[in-house]
């Protein structure tokens, strides 16, 4: 059984004085479980290394699929390819962060990759200050976790000048490139989450700036800029393929900036291969029966447990669990039902004593940098509960 340990929870005040608001779900529970998720320091170390190792593996079929021209494959909308393949061949369109989900690896299950979130992944602050929270405020030693992603977050803001170099060399490199840091109006949780990555930048030693997406003015031949200040850098946290599909102007407009080298987009348009959960077959086409994946098809599955999945579903919408003889067992509704649908080999998430399950999410910035737990059902959704973890020896 799943160990699991009763914490005192942070109170509200707390979380909104260090700019966390969103701690309260609509059904006016709290986000943010009063548990922790106990594993040993063996355990840390696999989601360590499971997360190092996909990364690489994605690396190679990154390739694979640029080489074949498989696009349409992973539903990637056709305005993005030429952008995606541009940013792929220059090393200067550097992967800041990633989340990986997975299966496993906690009561001597092993670790199964579920998805990528490798463009805009959600619960970075929850996982970086949150959880580091919750065991200080519980006279917990705060170093026993697996958690440094802010540290991760920092050294790759400095990889993004100095690439495959030494980060220490940052200040040799660096001639004062401006970061712009951009969220959509109207959402907290996305804006603190890019001003807290600004906040990274700004300790690795950029000049930042921030401005809301519909202040940002766009050329083609000049770059990005905000009034009439320009920007080397632009991080955006906005999902490509809403780029894509909502505003096509704005994707040829940005196609054209990297095409001129007017500016670097963070993350990068090839994230998007990442993102797109198709690509999971393509890694099991070019990685059969590898221990860290699952059996992934683009049609259902032969007499097995299977999970349908959209390829850019979003907090588990449009989900299907299907028993071997495709029977539903449970499904939710959403908006992404006109995303290709794949096919995943079923596993079990670990539970606990009242049957509540558990998904791991591990940050990658260069490594993995960070474990943070979601708490739900068959399917994780909207109303999962985040959890943080404890490193027990």
């Amino acid at each position: 059984m799943l160990h699991v340990e009763k914490i005192k929870p942070l109170r509200k005040e707390f979380l909104e004085s260090i700019g966390f608001y969103w701690h309260t779900d609509q059904d006016q529970t709290s986000y943010v479980a009063d548990e922790l998720v106990v594993i040993t320091p063996q355990e840390a170390e696999a989601y360590y290394e499971a997360a190092n190792e996909l990364y690489d593996m994605y690396a190679q079929a990154g390739q694979y699929v640029i080489d074949n021209h498989l696009f349409h494959e992973l539903n990637i909308p056709f305005n993005l390819v030429e952008l995606i393949k541009n940013s792929w061949e220059n090393d200067v369109h550097w992967h800041l962060y990633g989340r990986f989900d997975f299966a496993g690896g906690v009561d001597g299950k092993p670790i199964k990759l579920l998805e990528f979130n490798a463009d805009t992944p959600t619960s970075l602050y929850e996982t970086a200050i949150i959880q580091w929270a919750m065991l200080k405020a519980n006279g917990m030693d705060e170093a026993k976790q697996f958690n440094t992603v802010f540290e991760a977050l920092k050294e790759n803001f400095k990889r993004v000048v100095v690439l495959g170099g030494d980060t220490e060399d940052f200040a040799q490199y660096y001639e004062g490139w401006k970061i712009l840091f951009s969220s959509i109006r109207g959402s907290i949780e996305d804006e603190n989450t890019v001003r807290f990555l600004q906040i990274a930048a700004n300790e690795a030693g950029f000049h930042t700036d921030f401005a809301y997406v519909d202040e940002v003015g766009f050329n083609g031949k000049e770059g990005i800029f905000k009034g009439d200040e320009n920007f080397e850098y632009w991080f955006k946290l906005v999902p490509w393929e809403n780029i894509a599909i909502e505003e096509g102007d704005l994707a040829l407009l940005l196609d054209e900036i990297v095409r001129e080298r007017q500016a670097i987009i963070l993350n990068p348009a090839y994230t998007l291969l990442f993102q797109s959960k198709a690509f999971m077959k393509i890694l099991w086409d070019l990685f059969p029966n590898h221990p860290l994946l699952l059996e992934t098809s683009f049609e259902p599955l032969k007499g097995k447990k299977q999970v349908e999945k959209r390829a850019f579903g979003r907090e588990g919408a449009n989900t299907v669990i299907f028993d071997e003889t495709m029977n539903v067992i449970e499904q939710t509704e959403g908006d992404y039902k006109g995303f290709k649908p794949i096919y995943q080999e079923y596993v079990e998430l670990p539970r606990d004593d009242e049957k509540r399950s558990y998904q791991a999410g591990v940050f990658f910035a260069y490594e993995g940098c960070g474990l943070g737990f979601r708490r739900g059902g068959l399917i994780m959704g909207n109303f999962s509960k985040f959890v943080g973890h404890r490193i027990k020896d």
